[in-house]
């Protein structure tokens, strides 16, 4: 189960295991063709049986809001892969509201289980193989609306906060051991999820638009998932060697930095 290579691709993963959740559509997809094309052999993950993965990729169904969810992928990458080197976490996402005030407390809960502790749990259920290995490669995928949150999706970028901060605490645990943890904050990125969102909010109709809804980015387009996948690869590679704890923003220049 290995990649195609694709022109002078460099299969600089050759060897690794990698699992992706969240890589049959977006970002996820993207990131899992990158890690495949650069040798690595991977499994990712949906909620849905009827997920489709990128060529190349195992797949299994898991729905990791869920400690027993997150159990069942850990064991089947085992299973599929023999172990884990690559742990990437792209699946996350909330539905928009009006205002914070009208985020239901079961949204706010599902925020926290999809795009926080999901990561927890998992990263708790497999670096201790990495540790043991003495080698590991973790990114979190988080988002730029960290740094402006707005109302209507502040459950989503308060659980995307909460995923920082944890990540840079693990980076400074894990790396004595060898393992490295990084951060990708993608900015506005084309993709169906992405899309889905803006058709919630405009079905609203109301209330104040989310911060730079209708602004172009100073690069002068929206993020594709390509453009987050190659921040992926580089940070799972050697030539990130030396880099943990660390966030990468990748925007077009679309937010403040702080």
């Amino acid at each position: 189960m290995t990649g195609v290579e694709s022109g002078s691709e460099k299969r600089e993963l050759a060897g690794m295991r990698a699992l992706v959740t969240g890589g049959t559509r977006g970002i996820g997809a993207a990131v899992v063709r990158r890690l495949l094309d650069a040798g690595a052999d991977v499994l990712t993950t949906a909620r849905s049986a009827t997920g489709t993965a990128p060529e190349g990729a195992a797949f299994v169904a898991a729905d990791v809001r869920t400690r027993t969810g997150a159990q069942a992928l850990a064991s089947a990458a085992r299973e599929v892969l023999g172990g884990v080197d690559i742990l990437v976490h792209n699946a996350g996402g909330a539905r928009p509201h009006l205002s914070a005030s009208a985020i239901p407390e079961e949204e706010w809960q599902d925020a926290l289980d999809l795009n926080y502790l999901a990561a927890v749990r998992l990263d708790a259920l497999l670096t201790p193989g990495m540790r043991e290995r003495r080698q590991g490669r973790i990114v979190h995928i988080s988002s730029a609306a960290v740094l402006t949150p707005a109302g209507p999706f502040l459950h989503y970028s308060a659980a995307k906060a909460a995923l920082e901060n944890y990540s840079r605490g693990l980076a400074l645990e894990l790396a004595p051991s060898g393992v490295r943890v990084n951060t990708v904050s993608p900015g506005r990125v084309t993709t169906p999820g992405g899309e889905a969102t803006r058709e919630q909010w405009a079905l609203l109709n109301t209330g104040p638009a989310p911060v730079n809804a209708d602004d172009v980015p100073p690069l002068g387009r929206d993020g594709r998932p390509e453009d987050i996948a190659d921040a992926v690869l580089f940070l799972v590679s050697e030539r990130a060697s030396w880099l943990t704890g660390s966030k990468l923003v990748v925007d077009g220049g679309e937010f403040p930095r702080g």
